[in-house]
């Protein structure tokens, strides 16, 4: 049933728009390791937040004002999951795609999920303490 479930949700995020193509987890995260990426809401504009990617399996997440995140990365389904330190519950999972030359991620919820556009990729870091170097 989980893999009906994952299957029918990519089918309904590959079909939201033709312009859309979903990509691999492995390949988000050979753009996005040693990088930090800026998120930003499809429909607001505005900035989420930006993420680290330390390694393919660890990264750092700060939101406008708020203190650094650790989490960890696991790509189950062809999604991009983060167990965040902070967070109890399962992990916030994404399925990356392509929209035209765009990297997005779409929550992996079935209705009313969010959209988010990575508008930066850059070599700097984030600043945080502590923060592990790979």
């Amino acid at each position: 049933m989980r893999r009906a479930t994952a299957t029918l949700a990519g089918v309904l995020v590959a079909g939201a728009a033709a312009a859309q193509t979903l990509i691999t987890p492995e390949a988000f995260l050979e753009v996005a390791t040693g990088k930090t990426l800026s998120f930003y809401e499809i429909e607001s504009g505005e900035l989420v937040g930006v993420e680290q990617f330390l390694n393919p399996s660890l990264s750092v997440w700060r939101e406008p004002g708020q203190p650094c995140v650790y989490g960890k990365i696991t790509t189950p389904e062809g999604r991009i999951c983060f167990a965040y330190d902070n967070r109890q519950g399962p992990p916030v999972c994404w399925w990356p795609f392509m929209r035209g030359d765009q990297l997005m991620v779409r929550l992996d919820v079935l209705l009313n999920a969010e959209i988010q556009e990575v508008r930066a990729i850059t070599d700097e870091g984030i600043d945080c303490p502590n923060a592990p170097t790979s």
